[in-house]
């Protein structure tokens, strides 16, 4: 009697689910529900980011004396953000000015120095040092040689008050006068115009007492040399027109080799993310980088030396010494940086002047 009632109760149950359909339980729903959205995404646990701030304590590097606290400096901050919240505090010393040290003596700390790699502790000493008032990098090239270019104009056109008026106008001028007064503007053109265009000059400043050094030494070489060339009694080279022709021609060549070389360390060759030594190219003019490491300087040399030849003036020959030893100095600092970056391309060369500097 139970197995019929068992068997009427299935029978029952079959009424409602035919042959080859499946049943559906609340169970058997909650699963194929689950499967059909795809394994189940742990929960991601909230990160909570810790920021390491550094507290920086700004003492005179003269007296000792606390100036400022500077809180709440990140890790990833630099000097450059360190000197800006110093100006917020102490708005009389503008950011190019505050030169900060780790220690008295030391050296100064770059703008782009992080703090991170200064500190020792979560509390950071520096000593403030006031550089004076400063001046662009491109101010100070503008103001060096444009002071040349309107000097030489001024004693070319023979001002009543530099020379005597009579002997201006009795004595006529030989045509090397007239082709210096071009060279010497042509130089100094190109001088500015590869500033304004071609030069990437930093963004940086430099103290105004180096404005007025360079300005005194250019300004007043210029003077002494167009005094000396554009005099009534200025007498012409010893060996005539050959002489002139011969080195201006030189110079002309040195001054368009100068301003190729320029355009190639201003947009130098690279490999990846590291900068290689600038290569020559198919203009001629670069080859002098097989040669020496840097061929802008040995260009310059051979204008100043052209023109020291063409004019045979004693002013001109003073200031090329003084400029090829100074330039000497800048391209033997360059050719050791350039071995300890580009060792393998720096095999057989000359810092300026081939096979001897």
């Amino acid at each position: 009697m139970f197995r019929r009632q068992k068997t009427l109760a299935s029978e029952s149950k079959n009424e409602f689910f035919p042959q080859g359909a499946a049943r559906s339980t609340p169970k058997n729903d909650m699963r194929n529900l689950l499967l059909s959205a795809g394994p189940l995404k742990p929960t991601p646990a909230v990160k909570h980011s810790k920021t390491t701030y550094f507290e920086i304590e700004i003492l005179d590097a003269q007296t000792r004396k606390q100036i400022c606290i500077v809180d709440k400096v990140t890790q990833t901050s630099t000097i450059h953000d360190v000197k800006q919240k110093f100006h917020k505090t102490n708005p009389k010393w503008y950011p190019s000015r505050i030169g900060l040290q780790l220690e008295c003596g030391g050296p100064f700390l770059k703008d782009y120095i992080t703090i991170q790699s200064v500190a020792a502790s979560s509390i950071i000493t520096l000593y403030f040092t006031d550089l004076g008032q400063q001046v662009r990098w491109t101010t100070i090239f503008l103001a060096e040689y444009t002071g040349p270019l309107l000097i030489y104009l001024l004693f070319y056109l023979r001002i009543p008050y530099i020379y005597d008026k009579e002997e201006s106008s009795r004595r006529p001028r030989h045509p090397v006068v007239h082709l210096a007064c071009f060279c010497h503007c042509i130089h100094y053109i190109r001088y500015l115009l590869e500033t304004l265009f071609v030069h990437k000059v930093s963004a940086g400043h430099t103290p105004l007492k180096n404005l007025i050094k360079g300005c005194a030494f250019y300004w007043g070489f210029t003077s002494w040399i167009a005094y000396y060339i554009n005099h009534p009694w200025y007498t012409p080279p010893s060996f005539g027109n050959r002489q002139v022709t011969v080195s201006a021609i030189n110079f002309l060549i040195c001054e368009a080799g100068n301003h190729f070389i320029n355009v190639v360390l201003a947009h130098p060759n690279h490999t990846g993310t590291n900068a290689c030594f600038p290569s020559p190219n198919y203009n001629p003019f670069t080859w002098m980088f097989f040669l020496v490491s840097c061929p802008n300087y040995t260009y310059e040399i051979g204008s100043w030396i052209s023109f020291t030849v063409m004019t045979q003036t004693l002013p001109v020959g003073i200031f090329t010494l003084l400029m090829s030893i100074q330039m000497s100095l800048w391209a033997q600092k360059k050719h050791k940086t350039y071995l300890k970056k580009f060792s393998s391309y720096m095999h057989r060369k000359s810092a300026m002047i081939p096979f001897i500097l």
